[in-house]
């Protein structure tokens, strides 16, 4: 019988070498976190390259902070955390560069496969789910309502209905209690149905006659 080859090593035993003094252990954490963490930071940052960027500059510290990682740690929250504190340093830097200039509102990516559950938390009043001729301008209206939100609220939001974190992981990876999380995330969604409705009432202000 053919020998199978062995499993890969799980996140947390990746950490473990490379705290060991293993280099070759960041290459598949890069690999296995590519595109999962670079489409949280494109959506964080709202630009390709400073996202690009600041996943780079996290590897660099994930490599760095290795020494700090605790054996046995959930990888996946401790990552994100790195990877948060790192676009929020690049935004201030940037912030501090434009200071001189009018500042930009920050915008999310043009991409599909936004989560259900906001669509469902934030329906238009007494009308029908949106059909698919509908989705892409009502994907790009919920883009501009999570990005117009305070980094705080938009930090839980982007990790829990984007990411797909526990609130226990999202709160480990912003290292503040679960119950803050939560908080965050009423307060968010609060304000993203207040500001949903307002967006209806004044599409559809102007039809009668």
């Amino acid at each position: 019988m053919p020998d199978h080859p062995p499993p890969p090593d799980a996140d947390e035993d990746l950490l473990a070498r490379l705290r060991g003094g293993d280099r070759g252990a960041l290459g598949p954490l890069v690999r296995r976190y590519e595109r999962e963490l670079f489409g949280y930071l494109r959506r964080y940052v709202g630009d390709d390259d400073l996202a690009d960027d600041v996943f780079q500059n996290t590897f660099v510290q994930v490599f760095l902070k290795a020494k700090q990682y605790e054996p046995g740690r959930p990888a996946r929250p401790w990552l994100y955390a790195i990877a948060t504190n790192q676009a929020i340093d690049a935004l201030r830097r940037r912030a501090r560069r434009s200071a001189d200039r009018p500042a930009d509102t920050v915008s999310a990516p043009d991409e599909d496969g936004e989560p259900r559950p906001l669509f469902e938390l934030l329906p238009a009043p007494g009308d029908a789910p949106p059909d698919a001729a509908d989705r892409a301008e009502v994907r790009g209206r919920v883009r501009e309502a999570v990005a117009g939100l305070p980094e705080l609220l938009r930090q839980a939001v982007l990790l829990v209905y984007f990411q797909g974190l526990k609130y226990q992981d999202a709160a480990d990876a912003l290292g503040i209690p679960v119950g803050t999380v939560k908080s965050r995330l009423h307060a968010a969604l609060a304000k993203l149905a207040e500001d949903w409705a307002e967006s209806n009432a004044g599409c559809g202000t102007g039809n009668a006659e």
